[in-house]
C-alpha cells in the first residue's frame, strides 16, 4: 500500500475543517473568514484530543500562495482612474484615519512594554480596517446605496493601496533594523518608480499582446496567462526588493484596466478561494488558547484601543476631510474593526522574524471579536450622533453640518474646467514620460553598459551607450516637451487673455527644463560639460526633438495607443 505525502493529508484535513465551519458560520449568518479562522485552530497542533496537520512548512507555503492571489484578486478589483475621480475628501479621511490609528497602536504596544518592532507592526495592523467584512455588512443590513456607504467603500480602496505602501516600508524597517527618514523616503520614490513604470509599460503592452492573441484564447489559457502574469511580476517585484503581494496586486491593477478584466476575475475567482482559504486556515493554526488568556489585558485594551480610535479619531479625520458630524459619524463607526490585511502584516513580520510569537494570536483575537460587532456599531452610528447632538452646542453642532464637500459647490466657469482637464494631463504626461526615461537610462547604465564595453574600445563606450539612451529615449523626449501643447481646447486657453498665457508658458517653460535636465545628463555622459562643444551638443539635441515630425509621429500613436488601452474597458460597457 502506497503512503500518503503529509502535505496531501494535510491538505484533505484543513479543506474538511474549513468545509464544515463555512457551513457552520453560513448558517449563523456570521463571515466566512471567521470560520476559516476556527477550521485552523481546530486543525492546528496547538488544539488537543482533534487530528492536526504535521507539514507546517507546506502549509505556510501555500498560505504565501494564498496571499499572492489575494492580492491579485484585489488590484482586479482595484483601478487608479477611481482614485483619480474620488476626489481629495476619501484620501484626506484615509491617511489621517491610518497616520492616528498606526500612531494609537503603537503607544498601545509601549505601554505593555513590548519590542519597537512590536508596536510598529502593531500600528500598522490597527490602521487598516476590513474590506471584505465592511462590504458585506453593507450588503446584508441594504445600505450599499447610502452616501456614507461610498464615502467609506472610498476610503477602504485607499487603505488597500496605502497598505501595499505599508508592507513595502515595514519590510526595509525590518531589514535595516532601525527607522531612518531617508531610507524610508528613497523606499517610498523607489516604490513610486516602480509603480509608475510597472503600470505604464504593462498597460501600454499587455492589453496589445491580449488583442493579438484573442483568437487563440479560451478560459483556460486565458487563465493560464494572467496567472504567468501575475507570478512574472511577482518575481520582478522580488528581484527589485519588494514584496511577493506588492507584485501580485500591481499585475492585478494592470489587468484591471483591460476589457478581459471581469471575465480574469470569474477566472481566477475559484483558485483565489482556494489558497485564500488556506491562508487564513493557517492564521487560524497560528491561534494558542494559552498565549491568549496569558495576554487577555493587552486583547482587551488593543479593542477598545480600536473601537474607541475608529469611533473618535475617525469621525475627526471625515470632519478634516469636509463631511457633516452625522455622516462623519456613520463613516467611523463602519471601520471599528480589523481584517485581511493585519493578518498578511502579522505574517510579513512571523516571515521576517521582526516580531513576538504572542503578536499574532492576539492581532487573531481583536480581529475576531472587532468582526462580530461590526453591524452593531454601524446601527449604532445614528443614536450616538444623536445623543451627541443634546450634549454639544446648537452652534457647534450647526456649524459641524454646515460642510463645504456636501454643499453644492461654486461651479467653476468654463475656461478654468478646461484648464484643470488640462493641468491634470500635463501633469501625468510629466510623470509618466519622466519616469520612463529615468527607467531607460538606469538600464542602459546597469545593463547596457557592460555589454557595450565588450563589444567596443573603451573609449567609445560612453558615447555609444548615450547615443543609444538618447534614441530610446527620444519620443518620450518629445512627448515631455511638446505632447498635447497644440490642441484646440489650449489654443483656446492661449486666445483667451494674458492671464492663461502666462500660465500655459509658464507650463512650456517648465517642460522644456525637464527635458533638458534628461538630455544634459546624457550629454555630459558621452562628453564633459567642460567642452564647449557639450553645450552646443544640447541646444542642437533639444531642437531636433523640439522639430521633429517623426518623433510627433511615434509620440502621438504611443500617446493614442495608451489612452486607449486606459479607456477600452470603459468604451466596451458604453457600447454594451
Amino acid at each position: 500500500m502506497s503512503q500518503l505525502e503529509p502535505l496531501i493529508a494535510d491538505l484533505a484535513l484543513i479543506l474538511i475543517c474549513a468545509g464544515i465551519m463555512t457551513l457552520l458560520f453560513k448558517s449563523l449568518k456570521q463571515p466566512i473568514v471567521l470560520g476559516y479562522i476556527v477550521a485552523g485552530f481546530l486543525a492546528s497542533p496547538n488544539m488537543p484530543y482533534m487530528p492536526s496537520v504535521t507539514d507546517m512548512h507546506g502549509i505556510h507555503v501555500w498560505s504565501e500562495i494564498g496571499v499572492i492571489f489575494l492580492l491579485f484578486a484585489l488590484g482586479l478589483e482595484f483601478s487608479f482612474k477611481k482614485i483619480l475621480k474620488m476626489g481629495a475628501a476619501p484620501i484626506i479621511a484615509a491617511l489621517s484615519i491610518i497616520l492616528c490609528m498606526m500612531y494609537v497602536g503603537a503607544c498601545t504596544g509601549e505601554l505593555f512594554g513590548w519590542s519597537q518592532m512590536d508596536c510598529i507592526y502593531l500600528g500598522g495592523m490597527l490602521a487598516m480596517s476590513s474590506t471584505t467584512i465592511i462590504f458585506k455588512a453593507f450588503d446584508d443590513m441594504g445600505l450599499r446605496q447610502q452616501r456614507f456607504a461610498g464615502l467609506v467603500l472610498s476610503v477602504l480602496i485607499i487603505e488597500d493601496i496605502l497598505a501595499i505602501v505599508l508592507m513595502v516600508m515595514l519590510s526595509t524597517l525590518a531589514v535595516s533594523k532601525e527607522f531612518e527618514g531617508s531610507q524610508m523616503i528613497n523606499s517610498i520614490l523607489q516604490l513610486g518608480l516602480y509603480l509608475v513604470l510597472w503600470f505604464t509599460v504593462g498597460l501600454y503592452f499587455i492589453p496589445l499582446i491580449l488583442r493579438k492573441l484573442k483568437s487563440l484564447m479560451n478560459d483556460e489559457t486565458l487563465l493560464i496567462i494572467a496567472l504567468a502574469l501575475c507570478f512574472g511580476m511577482v518575481v520582478a517585484a522580488s528581484e527589485a526588493g519588494f514584496s511577493a503581494a506588492f507584485g501580485a496586486f500591481v499585475m492585478g491593477s494592470i489587468l484591471a484596466e483591460t476589457v478581459e478584466a471581469e471575465q480574469i476575475e470569474h477566472l481566477v475567482a475559484p483558485v483565489k478561494n482556494l489558497f485564500g482559504a488556506i491562508f487564513f486556515v493557517s492564521v487560524g493554526m497560528m491561534v494558542d488558547m494559552n498565549l491568549i488568556i496569558e495576554y487577555i489585558v493587552p486583547i482587551v485594551s488593543i479593542i477598545a484601543a480600536v473601537m474607541l480610535g475608529q469611533t473618535i479619531l475617525s469621525t475627526c479625520g471625515f470632519l478634516l476631510s469636509g463631511q457633516s458630524l452625522k455622516t462623519s459619524m456613520q463613516c467611523s463607526f463602519s471601520l471599528t474593526q480589523i481584517g485581511e490585511f493585519a493578518f498578511i502584516l502579522a505574517t510579513l513580520g512571523t516571515s521576517l522574524g521582526v516580531t513576538s510569537d504572542f503578536l499574532y494570536p492576539i492581532v487573531v483575537a481583536v480581529s475576531v471579536f472587532t468582526t462580530f460587532t461590526t453591524p452593531y456599531m454601524i446601527r449604532l452610528a445614528e443614536p450616538a450622533y444623536n445623543a451627541l447632538s443634546r450634549i454639544l452646542p446648537a452652534k457647534l453642532i450647526a456649524k459641524l453640518e454646515r460642510n463645504t464637500d456636501e454643499e453644492e459647490e461654486k461651479v467653476p466657469d468654463e475656461l478654468q474646467k478646461i484648464w484643470n482637464s488640462n493641468f491634470k494631463r500635463f501633469v501625468f504626461n510629466m510623470l509618466i514620460n519622466s519616469v520612463l526615461c529615468v527607467a531607460i537610462m538606469a538600464i542602459m547604465l546597469y545593463y547596457g553598459e557592460p555589454l557595450i564595453a565588450n563589444m567596443l574600445p573603451a573609449q567609445w563606450v560612453h558615447p555609444v551607450t548615450a547615443l543609444i539612451t538618447l534614441i530610446i529615449c527620444a519620443p518620450f523626449l518629445w512627448m515631455l516637451m511638446k505632447a498635447g501643447g497644440d490642441t484646440p481646447e489650449v489654443n483656446r486657453l492661449w486666445n483667451s487673455g494674458p492671464h492663461w498665457r502666462i500660465r500655459l508658458t509658464a507650463y512650456g517653460v517648465l517642460r522644456i527644463i525637464i527635458t533638458a535636465i534628461f538630455v544634459s545628463y546624457i550629454v555630459d555622459y558621452a562628453m564633459p560639460w567642460s567642452s564647449w562643444l557639450g553645450a552646443f551638443a544640447l541646444v542642437a539635441i533639444l531642437a531636433v526633438i523640439f522639430n521633429s515630425s517623426i518623433l510627433e509621429k511615434h509620440g502621438n500613436k504611443m500617446t493614442r495607443n495608451f489612452s486607449d488601452n486606459l479607456s477600452a474597458r470603459e468604451r466596451m460597457k458604453e457600447a454594451e
